[in-house]
């Protein structure tokens, strides 16, 4: 044998040997793994603090650049302003580009690649990952790109998370419940909303609701929400008045917005999947091409329909404040559309999941204003549907409805709108599931591993636990029940803190947590089996 592969595998043996001596105190484990996740949360908020200080400077240089220079200079004809902003985009499109090549997973949300190191399918250069994400973020959604701050966040506070687990030297297992942690810290530091994103890393990235993954991720989302409190305050995202609730017999309105978020969601998820074949044309030779592309079409739009630029926080507020004309906000709507593909496109790091709110919101606006107009709608119910038709869109593209309720509701501090927001969410979820829509961050993972499959990763073993689910394919069925999996043995069963030796009559029951042995390509397959439910008849007698 090769000694440097020798010394792998003797990495590997001492890595496994970690993992299940810390698995044989599960109390102490548990523990351990929460007072990590606080671990996690601080340096994760601080990370998070920085990025969204940098950001609104950026953005607040923007507004002031075209208010002062760019536009007047366009009204007058002074061409040196002009010249000199362009001049700036190319270098700062080049900047993006070296970035982007330096830290070819920083691109884009960074959501999906943070699942895919979560089902051990990528590998993440946690440094270059941080401080490309912080400050090439900042720089892309500052120019003026539609693009969001929750993504980096997350990606942001995964990387933390990855840096924290590494100096300690923690084992691979430990390891993915605490990028799990900081993930969730990342988007509550984002939006001052530590449920929604302790729901979010949950029920869309580690897929599993287990008190193993739920105590460290709930206490780096509280942290990382105290740490960003301090320095930006406790303000929401969005500024509504306190308003009552939606009456019941205008519920109808909250469900005819439902479906049309349920379309639009399918369609939105559609143009972003499919952003890759316009920018296969000839025209972009290159990453930096493509760039360029993007930077200048949001800079042409700062000067006609300046909303659309950036993540679009302070148009929803301006929605919820001054409500424009039915055709303006169709106009908003396609624009914000159109630029959020564009930019999402190009590769720049940064999310869509802000400005998919704002979309929602332009929606629910158009909707209202429309039903307003016919007298179907007291005005006054215009921000209602505004708040709805963010949550509705939400849960139609990235189904997780009950992420997108809990966090509409915290971004905007007004717990009035629950079942509302609840009924919106459900029926744009089933609507898009009718449609036949795969969810966002689940077909943007599968596009990123075909274009660059990492089969090392695959292949690589590792030790997993996981949770039987009430009703799933393993609830209630003998250890011999369990389906074979190639390359993969059941060590150990987790029973209300008592280590169990897997006999084959054995019989498991909701709450156990099965300890595998097992290569990374089939961990999402095992996941499946726990939480899935999945008619008995499935599984051989």
């Amino acid at each position: 044998m090769d000694p440097s592969a020798e010394e792998k595998q003797r990495a590997r043996n001492r890595r496994f040997f970690r993992t299940l001596t810390a698995l044989e105190s599960w109390h102490q484990f548990r523990l351990r793994l929460f007072a990590e996740g606080i671990a996690v949360g601080i340096l994760g908020g601080l990370c998070i603090s920085l990025f969204r200080f940098l950001l609104e400077k950026a953005e607040a240089a923007r507004l002031l650049l075209y208010r002062t220079y760019l536009v007047p200079a366009a009204e007058s004809g002074n061409l040196l302003p002009l010249l000199a902003w362009a001049l700036f985009l190319f270098a700062a499109g080049y900047v993006l580009f070296c970035m982007l090549r330096y830290a070819p997973l920083s691109g884009g949300s960074g959501i999906p690649q943070v699942k895919g190191v979560i089902m051990g399918l990528m590998k993440m250069k946690w440094f270059r990952i941080l401080w490309v994400k912080i400050f090439g973020g900042a720089l892309g959604i500052g120019i003026g790109l539609s693009l969001g701050r929750e993504g980096p966040s997350i990606q942001i506070g995964a990387a933390a998370a990855q840096g924290f687990s590494r100096f300690l030297g923690r084992t691979r297992l430990e390891e993915r419940f605490l990028i799990t942690s900081g993930a969730g810290a990342g988007l509550a530091a984002a939006f001052n909303a530590p449920l929604a994103g302790t729901l979010f890393a949950l029920e869309e990235l580690h897929r599993n609701f287990s008190g193993a993954v739920l105590l460290p991720t709930m206490a780096g989302a509280v942290t990382a929400s105290i740490v960003t409190r301090f320095f930006f305050g406790e303000s929401t995202s969005f500024h509504f008045a306190v308003l009552p609730p939606l009456p019941v017999q205008d519920l109808l309105w909250a469900v005819l917005l439902a479906i049309s978020a349920g379309f639009l969601g399918i369609l939105f998820n559609a143009g972003l999947l499919r952003t890759g074949r316009f920018y296969s044309l000839p025209l972009f030779r290159n990453s930096y091409s493509r760039i360029l592309f993007a930077l200048f079409c949001a800079a042409v739009l700062g000067f006609f329909l300046p909303s659309v630029l950036g993540g679009g926080n302070r148009l929803v507020d301006v929605l919820a404040d001054a409500p424009y004309s039915l055709s303006f906000l169709l106009l908003l709507l396609a624009g914000k559309y159109i630029l959020t593909l564009i930019s999402y496109g190009c590769g720049v790091p940064g999310g869509f999941f802000l400005p998919l709110l704002v979309l929602g919101a332009l929606l629910g606006s158009a909707e209202g204003t429309a039903l307003s107009a016919l007298g179907l709608l007291n005005a006054v119910y215009l921000p209602h549907m505004i708040i709805l038709g963010m949550a509705a869109l939400f849960a139609s593209s990235v189904r997780s409805p009950i992420t997108g309720t809990v966090l509409i509701l915290e971004m905007t501090g007004d717990f009035n709108h629950l079942m509302a927001l609840a009924l919106v969410s459900a029926l744009s979820y089933v609507i898009a599931e009718l449609l036949g829509g795969e969810p966002i961050y689940d077909a943007l993972l599968k596009k990123s591993l075909a274009g660059s499959p990492s089969p090392e990763a695959g292949k690589k073993k590792d030790i997993l636990l996981i949770p039987v689910g009430s009703g799933s394919l393993l609830d209630c069925r003998k250890v011999s029940d369990i389906p074979p999996l190639p390359h993969t043995v059941l060590m150990e069963i987790k029973r209300g803190g008592q280590s169990l030796i897997p006999d084959p009559d054995t019989k498991l029951r909701t709450g156990d947590f099965l300890c595998f042995l097992t290569e990374n390509e089939q961990a999402e397959t095992l996941r499946e089996m726990g939480r899935e439910q999945v008619p008995p008849s499935h599984i051989g007698k």
